[in-house]
């Protein structure tokens, strides 16, 4: 049996969730997200909880991941997710321009990155970018898009990093004569 899948999400005021068999669709203040599950997990409402068993004790695995995944979505409609970069580099930046983050990065032209439904991306300084949505999911793979642009190299730190990342430095290469 799994540790998380055994407890209960309880449901916030303001939130409606909708179980027809195995989808799941959750509604809140921010917008809604819609999910379909395996057929091995049950999941019932009861009051104002929501209650993940899976038919066999072996998918310890799938439980934990079902309830953590409606758990997530329940997050995301009520209060949403954000993840921060940081853009480390002598003449990189980072700018808003409509809808488009456009990078300046060392590169012979400027990197644009298109935001798409359901993600705002924000550059509150030349050198923060950050990417906030309700689907935490989304939200991880646009933030990684992003950071892909120009990873950060271990000599300098230079590139674009998650604002909770450390880079591991390397030391640069001895000048001795031989």
């Amino acid at each position: 049996m799994s540790r998380i899948g055994k407890s209960p999400i309880t449901i916030p005021e303001g939130v409606e969730v909708k179980i027809e068999g195995n989808v799941v669709t959750v509604k809140g203040p921010k917008g809604t997200l819609t999910q379909e599950f395996l057929p091995c997990v049950t999941i019932a409402q009861e009051n104002n909880e929501i209650k993940v068993t899976v038919d066999n004790e072996n998918n310890g695995n799938i439980h934990g991941l079902t309830r953590t995944l409606i758990n997530n979505m329940v997050i995301g409609v009520t209060k949403g997710f954000e993840k921060t970069l940081e853009v480390n580099g002598i003449g990189y930046r980072a700018q808003k321009q409509g809808k488009k983050l456009v990078l300046t990065l060392g590169y012979s032209h400027p990197v644009e990155v298109e935001e798409i439904e359901g993600i705002t991306i924000d550059v509150p300084n030349p050198n923060t970018i950050v990417v906030k949505g309700i689907d935490k999911q989304v939200v991880g793979q646009v933030a990684a898009n992003i950071r892909e642009k120009r990873e950060p190299e271990p000599y300098k730190g230079k590139g674009i990093k998650y604002a909770s990342e450390r880079i591991i430095r390397k030391e640069g290469k001895a000048g001795g004569k031989k």
